[in-house]
């Protein structure tokens, strides 16, 4: 386990993609899995090919290098939603929480540009930072045991999008008809790590 900073931040993101995009470029031999998260990044290694004293050496070469990387402008992705009622059932919920309108909390989620920290939970759920604090809402007590695939959700002080039907106790504000993961696709999952995303309502 390797930590690049202490919080969520923009710029302990940008280590942790500049070490991806390192260890990506240059794969280490042994070396099986990458987990990159806010402010760390699991390295999952295979003991009989490669000592854990030396792939630790390896590795403090790549982040001695971190500053040599250059990160590309972040894509833009728009992701259509249709928020509220069937789509969306925990928006009126959110609002009240707020003291706010369902309108507002549309047009709050809506105005937001957001940055994909991590793809985890499960393949292809990004982890969204820059929800607006107004927005910021505590997951359910007690989580679904069916949220439908497509749905946009609010856990905490972050936004997201459920990838396929799975268990899970963010509150679900809308749902979006593209389908963000697929298998048989050569680029599985619709978006990337430092991609920046907007949504877009409709009706």
């Amino acid at each position: 386990m390797i930590y690049l900073g202490d919080g969520v931040d923009i710029e302990t993101h940008r280590r942790v993609l500049r070490l991806t995009r390192l260890i990506e470029d240059a794969p280490i031999p042994g070396v099986r899995n990458l987990h990159p998260a806010y402010c760390s990044m699991l390295v999952v290694f295979d003991p009989i090919e490669l000592e854990h004293a030396e792939l630790e050496r390896i590795l403090q070469s790549y982040l001695n290098r971190l500053d040599e990387v250059e990160l590309p402008e972040p894509r833009t992705v728009e992701i259509p939603v249709r928020y509220g009622s069937e789509n969306g059932p925990d928006l009126n919920d959110v609002a009240a929480l707020h003291n706010i309108t369902p309108e507002r909390v549309v047009e709050l989620h809506a105005a937001g540009s957001y940055i994909v920290y991590f793809l985890g939970f499960v393949p292809g759920f990004a982890y969204l930072g820059g929800l607006a604090e107004e927005l910021a809402t505590p997951r359910l007590q007690t989580p679904r045991k069916r949220v439908p695939h497509g749905s946009v959700a609010i856990g905490g002080n972050h936004t997201g999008i459920y990838p396929f039907e799975t268990p899970g106790g963010w509150r679900l504000i809308g749902k979006t008809p593209l389908d963000i993961f697929d298998p048989n696709r050569p680029e599985m999952s619709i978006l990337r790590m430092g991609d920046i995303v907007r949504f877009r309502p409709i009706p």
